[in-house]
């Protein structure tokens, strides 16, 4: 992968926000190949993982790399960057976002938290590219020089690509809640990836049966201290990866809008077309409002954010709540922006094709634990004051 141009910086966790000045090529190097991306979108789909040229094309760009820490020869976006980026992704192909966003949270957030001197090695000569499932945790049974971990995984998106798992565990003893790096090759992987949408994510089930793992190998999954990098680590696992499935969200209302528009560009004219009416003139124009009303909100919240972490402060608790409640309005802002999309597209969205597959895919997003109805809930709970004494925990309120 290309590496950062980012001067080589001491293996010590740093107080500052990194803003990276490789963000501009790398978007160049994707805008290189979207046209590949989405050109493969129904090869993806058909085959439920990605095809081997979008892969290495996708791989040769960096963008795995976007949130591994420079001390480490990744790019460490900011969360703004991060969000754009997996935006850009997502109006190519729905599903090939998905994969990189995963990926790349996971690779990322494993270089980040893991004992230093593991992730040194680890990552000595490139990306050890990891997949895996953190909410459902396996058994971690302490041993001498660490665990044995034992569990049955599922939503693996990325496996196909992957070298290695972050995976969730609970150790036994304790109940004490754990991320875990492993090989992937550890993993007896269950192809059993049969869904409506996003198939070519291929977010299988995996195995993993009293597999050791070194303790430096394992960090505690709710930590918001990095051991390598800088304040982006801060905001945790959990919104690491929400930044990923934001710019997701985005990206999908905006390749839906512009695929009505184009079919709308031609049908108009035409005898009976109902793109030629007031009614779809208004309907338009309020699922564009929609979309960039939740875009702007989101980029205000985490430029809020971001520039209380360059400040070296952590978050507040409002901050954490609106990071959650920003995700879940996206979603489901694109959610209804697809519904409005498919509501005009008449048969056109009925028959195999983009935005057919984009409906699918949305409505396979819609259901991923972070815009659950749960969540929203809490958001709603912690601003009416009505949660005095409690935090987020993850994805829920817990006493603080």
């Amino acid at each position: 992968m290309p590496v950062s141009t980012a001067a080589p910086r001491t293996a010590a966790p740093r107080t500052a926000l990194h803003v990276s000045d490789d963000f501009e090529p790398l978007m160049e190097r994707l805008d290189a190949i979207l046209p590949l991306i989405t050109g493969s979108g129904a090869q993806n789909d058909l085959d439920g993982h990605l095809t081997p040229e979008v892969e290495q094309a996708l791989a040769a760009t960096g963008v795995y790399g976007m949130t591994v820490p420079a001390e480490l020869g990744g790019y460490e976006f900011s969360p703004t960057q991060v969000i754009k980026a997996v935006e850009r992704l997502a109006a190519a192909d729905a599903s090939t976002a998905w994969v990189t966003m995963a990926l790349q949270m996971e690779t990322g957030s494993t270089a980040a938290y893991l004992d230093p001197a593991a992730a040194r090695e680890l990552y000595a000569d490139g990306l050890p590219l990891h997949a895996g499932q953190g909410t459902k945790p396996g058994i971690a049974v302490p041993v001498e020089g660490g665990y044995r971990l034992s569990g049955s995984w599922s939503f693996a998106s990325g496996m196909h690509q992957a070298t290695r798992l972050q995976t969730a565990a609970l150790v036994r003893e304790t109940g004490e809640s754990l991320m875990i790096t492993v090989p992937a090759a550890s993993a007896t992987l269950i192809d059993n990836w049969d869904v409506m949408g996003l198939k070519a994510t291929g977010s299988i089930d995996y195995d993993l049966e009293d597999v050791f793992v070194p303790a430096e190998h394992a960090w505690p999954a709710a930590t918001m201290e990095p051991r390598t990098g800088g304040a982006l680590y801060r905001i945790g696992i959990v919104n690491l990866s929400g930044l990923g499935h934001a710019g997701w969200a985005l990206g999908v209302a905006r390749r839906m809008l512009d695929e009505l528009g184009a079919l709308a560009r031609r049908k108009t004219g035409s005898r009976g077309a109902t793109v030629d009416s007031a009614h779809f003139y208004a309907e338009y124009a309020k699922a564009e409002a929609k979309a960039r009303s939740a875009r702007a909100w989101l980029l205000e919240v985490w430029a809020d954010n971001e520039a209380t972490l360059a400040a070296g402060l952590p978050l507040s608790d409002e901050q954490e709540t609106l990071i959650r409640l920003a995700l879940s309005n996206a979603t489901w802002m694109a959610h209804e922006v697809t519904m409005t999309v498919y509501t005009w597209a008449g048969t056109a969205a009925l028959r195999s094709g983009d935005l057919q597959r984009y409906f699918r895919d949305m409505h396979a997003g819609t259901q991923h634990v972070t815009s659950g109805p749960g969540v929203v809930q809490g958001c709603g709970q912690m601003l009416a004051g009505l949660a005095p004494g409690r935090r987020w925990m993850f994805l829920d309120l817990v006493p603080a």
